[in-house]
């Protein structure tokens, strides 16, 4: 358990929770919703490493106020969550559905009723099936359709929400949903996968000047990031790292901050239209940050059908999901982008960071995680360092509120400051959830001036 106090952070900085529509709401056909891409393919056998389904997920649809009780209580700024596109567009074209729209109408009055600001992110993976029918991000259509949702969401909730998020992890979702198939859609077509990049991020910018159109409110995106570390000490292996680095740090911040494609990362250059490097590069006020663990990279091995190879970092304390525990990594990762982009580098906030262990309540009920405190405490350390560097971030929001259904891993790993018993919903905060509570009253009471 830490037990040095935590340095000060600078006044106005977003003290945040997030969570996402899929893995929380459930009452997947409340409302009129449509079907999501995430339902069919969880409901496809062999998928989801529990057999589940987000069907009901945390019943967080009926049991919403419940948890902004919650997010009052723990004293946070801020909440993070995603709009479900099959609920506000059940086919994913057209009139919104006013039944979807009006839960969302609901969930923000209710969080500006405890003084936590909304921020919205509009896509967190939940395509709705008849667009992926028709071709998903692989077809440019899927853009338009997405600024058109855009746009009828902020006629909706532009008033009132506070800071919007278009997308939602680009990267992840073209490198495990078309690149590799391991989440939803399901399809595996490796560097064939490229148009649902562009197409994600020729999505984004249309949505910014659908959203400024709707809005006053800044507008973001939210990438997952790593920081690239070669081993080894060959040429091949600094190619590879250097490769890597561009898929996943550069391909989808690059052409945001008006520097186009890196090198080697277009797959069929007629994807590419003119004038969507421009769309592209629209204006946003804040790069959101998702941040989990570094990535080692070498040369691969011949015969692989990749120009890298990826390899565990060793060294660090490992979190259920296995993934190293880094806190330096965020520092490092901060400071590269810092360094990369110098002053196209809009503000930064961390709009993800958080950890999976086996939480289970003890005899009394209680749920004791000492190992998220280390790793929340850790973190704050790390954004603090690059605050003291000069990097200009601007809050953190910590995955996630609740213990959720966790996408290909189903119910198996648990991320949340909130334990949720999945047999009856029950919720109980974690000792994790008393300590960010403790870090919170303490910085909104005394900021850095």
């Amino acid at each position: 358990m830490p037990t040095a106090p935590l340095p000060q952070f600078p006044a106005g900085f977003r003290w945040g929770v997030s969570t996402s529509a899929y893995q929380i709401e459930g009452a997947t056909e409340a409302g009129g919703r449509g079907t999501s891409i995430w339902d069919t393919f969880a409901r496809s056998p062999g998928r989801i490493a529990d057999g589940s389904t987000g069907d009901v997920a945390c019943d967080h649809y009926h049991r919403y106020r419940e948890d902004i009780e919650l997010l009052a209580g723990l004293g946070v700024s801020a909440y993070r969550f995603s709009v479900a596109w099959p609920r506000v567009q059940p086919t994913g074209t057209g009139p919104a559905h006013s039944g979807g729209l009006d839960f969302y109408d609901r969930l923000v009055d209710e969080l500006l009723a405890h003084d936590v600001d909304p921020v919205a992110t509009l896509y967190h993976w939940d395509l709705p099936q008849p667009l992926e029918d028709a071709g998903g991000w692989l077809t440019r259509d899927t853009a338009a359709r997405f600024a058109a949702y855009a746009d009828l969401v902020a006629a909706r909730l532009g008033d009132r929400v506070k800071l919007w998020i278009t997308l939602n992890e680009p990267f992840v979702h073209m490198s495990l949903g078309y690149g590799t198939g391991l989440h939803a859609p399901g399809r595996a077509l490796l560097f064939d996968a490229f148009p649902a990049a562009h197409h994600q991020l020729l999505g984004h910018g249309m949505a910014v000047a659908a959203l400024r159109a709707r809005s006053g409110s800044p507008v973001a995106i939210a990438n997952n990031y790593s920081p690239v570390r070669t081993i080894g000490d060959t040429d091949a292996d600094r190619a590879a790292a250097a490769a890597y680095e561009a898929l996943h740090n550069r391909l989808f911040t690059d052409p945001l901050l008006g520097r186009g494609y890196p090198e080697g990362t277009v797959g069929d250059p007629s994807v590419v239209h003119d004038g969507d490097l421009a769309v592209i590069a629209a204006p946003i006020d804040v790069l959101g940050v998702n941040y989990y663990n570094p990535t080692g990279v070498r040369a691969p091995q011949a015969g692989s059908p990749l120009p890298f190879e990826l390899v565990p970092s060793d060294g660090y304390p490992r979190t259920a999901f296995d993934w190293p525990v880094a806190p330096d990594g965020l520092h490092e990762l901060l400071g590269w982008l810092h360094r990369t982009y110098g002053d196209a580098l809009p503000p930064v906030e961390i709009t993800e960071s958080g950890c999976a262990y086996d939480d289970t309540p003890d005899a009394d009920g209680r749920v004791h995680d000492p190992e998220r405190i280390a790793y929340l405490d850790g973190h704050l350390r790390a954004v603090r360092s690059a605050l003291d560097d000069g990097v200009d971030v601007r809050g953190y929001f910590v995955w996630s509120l609740l213990d959720n259904w966790e996408w290909a891993e189903g119910f198996t790993k648990r991320f949340g400051l909130v334990h949720v018993d999945y047999a009856t919903r029950t919720r109980t905060p974690k000792s994790s959830y008393a300590w960010l509570r403790d870090v919170v009253t303490a910085a909104r009471r005394k900021p850095e001036r």
